[in-house]
């Protein structure tokens, strides 16, 4: 029997950043929980920040993920924007790793090649499929169910990972 693989996926945001947490064990993936945090664009930037720290230090704590796994950050002509986006990312990152889970990061469309058989998959094809690839996942928003899929998407290419890291 295989031993499983606890993997917490993060769909990071600045106004919603969404975690997902499957059970990977052989070939086999199970729902755990997801769900999202969201902050108030009224706030401070680092009020912001703490909000999705302690949440995420919450999820690692209740959960306790092995892995995790976070999305790249997409790149768009608003640089204000993208700034903001890759300080959640940072935080995404940052949670998990002083909390010595090792952390894999995956670009977008390989998250929905994985999970939708095509880099350009619409967020309804994502939920469609991750219904179908967790049929007792119910992702209250698109964030949480991008998590999950990234999550999906660590369990399938975590071998790579795994050996590119140990080639290093």
């Amino acid at each position: 029997m295989t031993h499983p693989i606890r993997i917490l996926g993060i769909d990071p945001g600045l106004r919603r950043t969404g975690w997902g947490v499957v059970e990977y064990v052989g070939n086999r993936l199970g729902f755990i929980a997801c769900g999202s945090v969201q902050t108030s664009e009224k706030a401070a930037l680092a009020l912001r920040l703490v909000a999705l720290h302690d949440e995420l230090m919450r999820v690692i704590d209740e959960f306790r993920p092995d892995e995790a796994a976070v999305e790249t950050t997409f790149v768009n002509t608003n640089a204000a924007a993208t700034l903001k986006l890759g300080q959640a990312r940072g935080i995404a990152m940052l949670v998990p790793a002083r909390s010595g889970v090792p952390v894999a990061e995956y670009a977008p469309n390989l998250v929905k090649k994985t999970i939708v058989g095509a880099g350009h998959g619409e967020k309804a094809q994502i939920r469609m499929m991750i219904g179908v690839l967790l049929p007792k996942a119910d992702p209250r928003s698109d964030d949480a169910a991008d998590a999950l899929a990234i999550a999906v998407c660590h369990a399938h290419h975590r071998q790579s990972v795994v050996l590119r890291v140990a080639a290093r």
